[in-house]
């Protein structure tokens, strides 16, 4: 069975589906199966000519916001570039961004097309004050899902959380399948360390939606209480500086370790003791499952995956969003006790290699893809 995948950019940064992709083409093409990836590169910019229309909405109503159109003429981008570089046909695409889902079925209309919605793109912008809530950009984006739900074959999201939040856009949203994401067993171990001083570390894009500002404080209220600690923050954004200068703010800046954008965090985040992120939404949250590979507890909001990951007080710590008292708590705990400390970090390795492990997932979209088998003459 050929079958392609279809990411929007090439897989050069760690986490979620760049991380999951390539690994999958692996196991499948290991296994018998023809399998490839497929991206639009990041110099292809404003190639593309041909009109865009939807059959769902005018999205012309939209046209002169930035964003909007800046999407349109990547869609446009995408167009060309899957009409100059694919010459062969497949039995399968799955896609893995509106854009690529689109395009396929637009180009390849009697081909299968399976679509994984693997974040809200529109809450992230609205988080981080990139757009208003209910503009016009978020109007657009969210329309997307209707599109999406009359033109592809299949659509699949990565928890149950999300599930509900696209039911909101689509009209039969009991069709909509869920796998969450997949990891390699073999990418993600424990190691077996010591540390005299407890050592956090947080894995993302710096942005307000990651919810930073809020680690940042609750570190501070464990300092005043007189715990020792080092934070370890890996990752790049456009408030970086503006973390920074909090850090120094809050006196903890000798305490914080900020180390830009990183490409295989995973290759030392096993040497750490407690992974904390307090996102403020997060459709999977698949850093969390990496991090549980990787024997370390965890700590996180409870907002979208992250809850469906994270059993409270049984395999990690849940707290409200942007509360930096329950925040510090959860810390505290964790970092003043090593015994429970482990024992949280024991049961998060269990559940992740069980429901998270690649070998899992593979599974589950190879029987999602036989269903679209066609026998060939």
């Amino acid at each position: 069975m050929r079958v392609l995948q279809a990411l929007f950019f090439p897989p050069e940064q760690p986490g979620g589906v760049s991380s999951m992709v390539p690994y999958l083409l692996d196991r499948f093409n290991k296994r018998g199966w023809e399998m490839e990836l497929f991206s639009l590169p990041k110099r292809i910019r404003n190639k593309g000519s041909e009109d865009v229309s939807f059959t769902t909405f005018d999205w012309t109503q939209y046209a002169g916001q930035p964003m909007v159109d800046k999407y349109i003429q990547t869609f446009k981008d995408y167009t060309w570039w899957t009409k100059l570089r694919i010459q062969k046909s497949y039995d399968l695409i799955h896609a893995h961004h509106p854009i690529a889902a689109l395009v396929m079925k637009r180009v390849f209309p009697d081909t299968p097309v399976l679509m994984t919605v693997h974040s809200s793109y529109e809450k992230e912008l609205i988080l981080n004050g990139r757009i208003e809530e209910n503009g016009p950009e978020h109007q657009f984006l969210t329309s997307l899902y209707g599109e999406l739900e009359e033109h592809v074959d299949q659509l699949i999201t990565v928890s149950n959380s999300f599930k509900k939040y696209l039911s909101d856009y689509v009209q039969e949203p009991e069709r909509i399948g869920v796998i969450p994401n997949g990891f390699d067993e073999k990418r993600f171990r424990p190691v077996q360390h010591d540390t005299k001083v407890p050592q956090l570390i947080s894995v993302c894009r710096l942005v307000p939606a990651k919810g930073l500002d809020t680690l940042l404080h609750a570190c501070a209220e464990l300092k005043k209480k007189g715990h020792k600690f080092v934070l370890h923050l890996i990752g790049d954004g456009p408030i970086r500086t503006e973390l920074e200068q909090l850090a120094v703010q809050l006196d903890l800046y000798e305490e914080t370790i900020f180390y830009g954008y990183m490409l295989h965090p995973e290759d030392f985040m096993p040497f750490f003791d407690v992974f904390v992120l307090p996102s403020r939404a997060e459709s999977f949250g698949s850093v969390f499952a990496e991090a549980a590979l990787c024997g370390l507890a965890v700590v996180g909001t409870n907002v979208g995956g992250i809850a469906e990951q994270i059993e409270h007080g049984v395999n990690g710590l849940l707290v409200p969003v942007d509360d930096v008292g329950a925040l510090s708590v959860a810390l505290e705990k964790v970092i003043s006790d090593p015994m429970y400390r482990y024992q949280l970090s024991r049961v998060a390795l269990e559940k992740a290699l069980k429901s998270y492990s690649m070998s899992r997932v593979a599974q589950q979209l190879r029987n999602v893809y036989r269903t679209y088998r066609v026998e060939r003459p």
